[in-house]
């Protein structure tokens, strides 16, 4: 076979292959999905809380970073511990769980961390952080009727009671009362830019698998979280003054309904029986079953610990906590991963350079910080149309060679003939 027609077919071949054997970002995201049951979302529900209202759908699942957020190893779906560690200890019902330094960042050690779960009143802390960051302590707020008519647990606010937004913070985290958050959450700029204002402070952290969709974090269609995200969103919101100081309270007045106070007593019980506890959040619904975040100090070093979808029996969530944190403080300062600064930012659209070494690979490659795919001239949707193209544009120039070469031998052969004309004559 000529020179001209080998090329060709190799480049139709090439093509081809390319085309139809390329893995898609979604063919590999299916595969990571079915490799670990809940990458994209919790278990299905027990009841009714999480069935879209008449007319309404569900929201599709947040987006599975194809790199897992923290690290490649955060990926896991099973038991992630750094090289030669003790095993964890026995007893622990979470389905998800982690360890983290608080100050460092480091994962110590985790089971699913970045499992979709449900987040039950732990959610509480996303709102916190977000009303730290926007609101006075000393602002005052008045209770409206809709706030008194949540569905409870409560504080018991009456409708026109006038509380600061230092004291409601007391009531959601001491108490877990889902008033207040309602009523945190109207302060905000009502329910719909509260979560708004939540879920682009998940964003921000970094906690990507994490969707608000209701302020109290009762279930609720969509409603989605990981052990990765909570201890991301606790870290954070230590970082806020008055979040880490209602954190730790045992107590606190607060203004009764019917006049004078009554004392708030938080149901953490690790800041009463866990040496060094400097806070935590409970939670619980059906379909979450037992949540928990908390944190403790020992010797100047600060661990979070982070239970999804546990069990009461046989020990309760918080003394599994107490375990793993004991476990933690034991541990190397090292670990499988880190709880990130910010979400990761997609790399700026450079020409590579000689000089610029430490990212040609990925521009090369088309690939941003994320591992996805960008698209390129054979992306994924173009690449069998750009194909089928390719295939085209060669058939085409393999008759044009061939029509030239015919052209050719008709004037050698006339050329031939007129010579022999003129010998004859």
């Amino acid at each position: 076979m000529p020179f001209t027609q080998r090329l060709i077919v190799a480049l139709v071949l090439a093509t081809a292959t390319a085309a139809f054997a390329a893995p898609t970002g979604t063919a590999q995201q299916a595969a990571g999905s079915a490799q670990c049951a809940n990458r994209e979302t919790p278990p299905p529900p027990v009841d009714t809380s999480e069935q879209p209202a008449p007319g309404q759908k569900a929201p599709p699942p947040p987006e599975v970073p194809e790199k897992p957020i923290g690290g490649d190893r955060l990926g896991e779906c099973g038991l992630i511990l750094p090289p030669n560690s003790a095993q964890p200890p026995s007893g622990i019902t979470a389905a998800s769980w982690l360890l983290a330094d608080i100050d460092s960042g480091a994962v110590l050690a985790a089971y699913d961390p970045h499992g979709r779960q449900r987040p039950a009143s732990i959610m509480k802390v996303l709102l916190a952080m977000v009303v730290a960051k926007e609101l006075r302590g000393d602002l005052v707020v008045t209770a409206s009727a809709e706030d008194t008519q949540q569905e409870c647990t409560c504080v018991g606010l009456r409708d026109g009671g006038q509380y600061t937004v230092r004291q409601l913070l007391h009531g959601l985290l001491l108490t877990s009362g889902n008033d207040v958050a309602h009523t945190l959450a109207r302060q905000l700029g009502g329910v719909p830019n509260a979560l708004r204002k939540m879920n682009a402070m998940a964003k921000e952290l970094g906690a990507l698998d994490t969707r608000a969709v209701t302020p109290s974090g009762l279930d609720a269609p969509g409603t989605s979280t990981s052990a990765y995200d909570v201890g991301l969103i606790f870290r954070g919101a230590m970082k806020y003054e008055e979040f880490a100081n209602a954190i730790k309270l045992k107590q606190s007045q607060f203004p009764g309904r019917n006049g004078g106070t009554i004392m708030l007593t938080n149901d953490n019980r690790m800041l009463s029986n866990y040496e060094g506890a400097i806070g935590g959040k409970t939670g619980f619904t059906d379909d979450s079953q037992h949540t928990y975040v908390g944190a403790a100090e020992r010797n100047g070093r600060r661990l979070v610990v982070v239970l999804l979808r546990g069990q009461q029996t046989p020990t309760r969530i918080d003394a599994q906590a107490a375990k793993l944190l004991d476990y933690g403080f034991a541990m190397s300062p090292g670990g499988v991963g880190k709880l990130v600064d910010g979400a990761p930012q997609p790399k700026p659209n450079v020409v590579p350079t000689q000089s610029s070494n430490d990212n040609s690979a990925d521009v090369a490659a088309g690939t941003d910080d994320r591992g996805r795919q960008e698209p390129t001239a054979f992306g994924t949707v173009g690449l069998p149309i750009t194909a089928a193209a390719g295939i085209g544009l060669l058939a085409g120039l393999l008759l044009f060679v061939r029509n030239k070469r015919a052209k050719a031998a008709r004037a050698r052969r006339q050329a031939a003939q007129a010579a022999q004309a003129a010998q004859n004559v």
